[in-house]
């Protein structure tokens, strides 16, 4: 399993937004590039450098996933039908770790990853820790006994900050999801515009 070095919000200076929407975000107090000349950096973006910036902003929101990882994403959603954008966020949204962090059972994509890899959910009554699994409409998943009384847990359910979208049908009391539909890009909320067209140009120029 590769680690990611950097800071998560690193990923919000470097893309210049608060992409998860969080509160302590830097970007909310210093909007610029990271290093010493960032304030003074005003050169035109290139259509190339706009692909690679949307790329690494919707990358970057489910948890700095790998280039490897994040490019297989897109090679299944080129072959699938259907439009080949909207394929890849409802294949992005089918990731275990993503569902996590998307019913609230942690704060944070960083927190799902890490949740998910230390056996704390199951999927249809069976654990599963691998975060990168894929989940079909119908498939449920729960948090584990064992582990419903950890304070992460406790205090994301009951945080105001992020809404649940329509697509996840959650049950607090006994700490479980239904994933009951693959979602379209207008349905998922993410807190800043995310353009998966202009990251479909990128792998397919």
């Amino acid at each position: 399993m590769s680690r990611r070095h950097s800071a998560k919000y690193k990923i919000d200076r470097r893309v210049g937004e608060n992409i998860w929407g969080r509160p302590k975000s830097p970007v909310n107090k210093r909007n610029y590039k990271p290093g010493q000349h960032g304030q003074n950096r005003r050169s035109k973006v290139s259509d190339f450098g706009m692909q690679l910036m949307a790329k690494q902003k919707l990358k970057g929101y489910y948890g700095d996933i790998t280039e490897k990882q994040f490019s297989r994403v897109y090679v299944e959603a080129s072959r699938m039908k259907g439009n080949a954008a909207e394929n890849l966020i409802g294949l992005l949204e089918s990731r275990l770790e993503a569902f996590v962090y998307r019913a609230k059972f942690v704060p944070t994509i960083f927190a799902a990853r890490q949740f998910v890899n230390h056996g704390h959910v199951t999927v249809n009554g069976r654990r599963c820790n691998i975060g990168s699994a894929r989940l079909k409409p119908g498939d449920v998943v729960q948090v584990r006994e064992k582990s419903r009384n950890i304070a992460l847990v406790l205090e994301a359910l009951g945080s105001p900050e992020r809404d649940l979208p329509d697509y996840i049908d959650v049950d607090p009391k006994a700490m479980s999801a239904t994933y009951t539909r693959v979602p379209g890009l207008a349905e998922v909320p993410y807190p800043v515009q995310m353009e998966p067209a202009q990251v479909v140009e990128f792998y397919s120029s």
